[in-house]
C-alpha cells in the first residue's frame, strides 16, 4: 500500500468512526500533533484523542480538496466536518503525514482552534 493509499484508508476509517480499523494504520509510536494543541505519542493515545471527537458526533466527513504525496510524505487540505446533534461543525485543516512500511508514524494537523471553539460554543443546547 502506498503512503497516499494508507492515508486515504485511514481517513475512510475515521469517517466511518471505526476506531479499530483506524488503529491498524498507525505505528505503535505514532506522533499525533494536533497543532495548536499538545502532541500525543503512541497508538493508544492517538485513538483516545480521536475517540473524544468521533464518539459524540452523529456523522463525520473529512472532505479532502487537495492532496500531494512524495516519498513517505502525504499532505492534504481538507474540511473536517462533525455532525453534532443537527448542526455541522466545520474545520478547515491542513494535514501532514509520514508513512513508513504502510503505517502512519507522524500525523500533524494544522487548524485554527478558535474556529472550532466558537462553533462548539454556539451549538444548540436542546
Amino acid at each position: 500500500m502506498t503512503p497516499e493509499a494508507t492515508v486515504d484508508a485511514f481517513v475512510a476509517a475515521v469517517e466511518r468512526r471505526d476506531l479499530a480499523a483506524a488503529a491498524t494504520f498507525l505505528a505503535d509510536d505514532v506522533s499525533y500533533e494536533n497543532v495548536p494543541m499538545q502532541p500525543v505519542t503512541g497508538k493508544a493515545a492517538t485513538i483516545a484523542v480521536l475517540e473524544s471527537f468521533l464518539v459524540p458526533a452523529n456523522d463525520v466527513q473529512w472532505i479532502v480538496s487537495r492532496q500531494l504525496a512524495g516519498g513517505t510524505t502525504v499532505m492534504n487540505e481538507r474540511v473536517d466536518r462533525f455532525l453534532m446533534g443537527s448542526t455541522w461543525i466545520e474545520l478547515p485543516v491542513v494535514g501532514v503525514w509520514e508513512v513508513v512500511d504502510g503505517l502512519i508514524t507522524l500525523w500533524r494537523d494544522y487548524f485554527d482552534l478558535a474556529t472550532f471553539t466558537r462553533q462548539m460554543e454556539n451549538l444548540p443546547t436542546s
